[in-house]
């Protein structure tokens, strides 16, 4: 006869690592199941992640607001239909007061190893101490590890420069020439926010990009009293979106011949043709690959910011740096005051450069040698209690990650009752059902927009698609519960 399960416990201990949309998220879900003991560890002096991260000037999300926002936390206070960084981080904030996140989250403390030893994991932080728990809770995100090419001569530019996601707010850019690396999100919106206010805007062109219009209109203050008086208005709004979304975007993402990814591609273009009115520029402004195999750009005013006097698009490549500016490879010298790196972030790291030692002393970074995968975007088989939020092979891109993030909980949340419950001490995705996970998912992406033709961040070392290669639908289904008998517990 099976010896009886454990009686519930209601004391299990939590380590939540980092304090972005995620972390809090964790948080106020474990509290609000009765779950207290637990901790949050964030190397920052702030909440925010992403946009605490991330303060150059025009920054916004391009998920409609009312979208990204948790969903037991609807805001009537969002100033337009895609709020500004800044809106964000105050929202976070807000949220965190209320749930009374703050008193557990230790700021300034970097978790640099995680190992599980005796049935728990043991916690190193980067100035020696140490912490114990049964469960870790990843919450690190992925755009906070700035990338930085290896430009020849960049440490002898005598002007200032920084990366825009360490945006240096000390420089003073009003009237200076400045230089602006690269052209995917962030840098579009910082060209359209400071055009205006420089002399001399160049714009280091690396990969065109297709661009989609939108409209971002603000909110009036009687649209937001009636939020305030009236909440299903707000719902109205984001189920709609959702609907929206799901059904003309994310869902056809896996389709690359779809019918609707043709009708993105043709709207793309059109706006290209009809914005720009110069046609060498518009060719130069013209991608050779399919709308949506990288993330879409959305923006309302890029392309008439591109063709002001005092802005240059360059797309020769970049030789070298020199003293006073950028050497490009037609050996034009284009100088410069202030040289803005907005190109991208090290989107393959996830927990790393944390150390994690799972079953047996075996480390994360040895399993994750030809490329971080878990089963699920969750789950790594041999690292029991040890569960991701938004990590490798999740849903990725043009998504609200509020969602995925919520979605991705309640899921957890299922794998943690088991322990709870008594039914076992330990639960990580088996190996064979990773195995199979994984292949599948190797499988589903050829298909996918993403796999079309493009070099991407969304790209694996062997030219895969990392990104979760089902529909959004899918993913819904399969967060809702979990198939336990791909799970091992002990």
């Amino acid at each position: 006869m099976p010896a009886p399960p454990d009686p519930p416990s209601s004391d299990l201990r939590f380590v939540i690592i980092g304090a972005g949309m995620s972390g809090v998220l964790a948080a106020i879900q474990l509290r609000e199941a009765g779950l207290e003991n637990f901790t949050i560890y964030e190397k920052g002096d702030r909440i925010g992640g992403t946009w605490r991260e991330n303060s150059y000037p025009g920054i916004a999300c391009d998920v409609p607001s009312h979208f990204y926002s948790y969903s037991f936390a609807l805001n009537p206070e969002w100033s337009s239909r895609f709020a500004p960084g800044a809106e964000i981080q105050a929202y976070f904030d807000a949220v965190a007061h209320r749930y009374q996140v703050f008193s557990s989250i230790r700021f300034g403390q970097e978790v640099a190893r995680c190992a599980f030893e005796n049935g728990r994991w043991r916690i190193t932080l980067a100035d020696g101490s140490t912490d114990e728990a049964d469960f870790v809770i990843a919450a690190t995100g992925v755009l906070h590890h700035p990338a930085v090419p290896d430009f020849e001569g960049l440490e002898s530019f005598a002007g200032d420069v920084f990366h825009s996601a360490r945006w240096n707010h000390d420089v003073e850019i009003e009237k200076k020439r400045v230089g602006v690396v690269g052209n995917g999100s962030s840098a579009i919106q910082i060209v359209s926010a400071i055009v205006s206010q420089v002399a001399q805007l160049a714009i280091f062109q690396r990969t065109p990009q297709w661009v989609t219009p939108i409209e971002n209109q603000p909110y009036s203050e009687e649209e937001k009293d009636e939020f305030r008086k009236n909440p299903d208005a707000m719902w109205a709004i984001r189920t709609e979106t959702a609907r929206a979304f799901t059904e003309g975007f994310a869902n056809v993402l896996v389709d690359a011949e779809s019918p609707l990814l043709q009708a993105i591609h043709q709207n793309c273009e059109n706006n290209l043709e009809n914005s720009v009115r110069d046609p060498e520029l518009r060719e130069k402004l013209r991608p050779n690959y399919r709308a949506a195999c990288k993330r879409l750009i959305m923006s309302e005013d890029f392309y008439e910011s591109v063709q002001r006097a005092n802005a240059s698009l360059v797309s020769e490549g970049i030789e070298r740096i020199e003293e006073s500016g950028v050497r490009t490879r037609d050996g034009k010298l284009h100088e410069l005051d202030v040289l803005v790196l907005a190109t991208g972030f090290q989107v393959n790291q996830f927990v790393r450069p944390m150390q994690v030692v799972g079953r047996d002393g075996l480390a994360l970074d040895d399993v994750w040698k030809d490329g971080a995968n878990a089963y699920m975007a969750i789950s790594v088989a041999d690292f029991p209690n040890f569960f991701m939020l938004n990590g490798p092979s999740g849903p990725v891109g043009n998504f609200s990650l509020i969602e995925v993030a919520e979605l991705q909980f309640a899921y957890i949340f299922q794998l943690i009752e088991q322990v709870r419950s008594g039914a076992c001490h330990e639960i990580a995705a088996s190996r064979e059902a990773a195995l199979r996970f994984d292949a599948e998912r190797k499988q589903a992406a050829k298909t996918t927009i993403w796999n079309s033709g493009c070099k991407s961040w969304y790209l694996d070392k062997d030219g895969l698609p990392t990104a979760w290669p089902w529909t959004f639908d899918r993913f819904r289904q399969e967060m809702a519960k979990p198939r336990l008998e791909d799970f091992e517990k002990r």
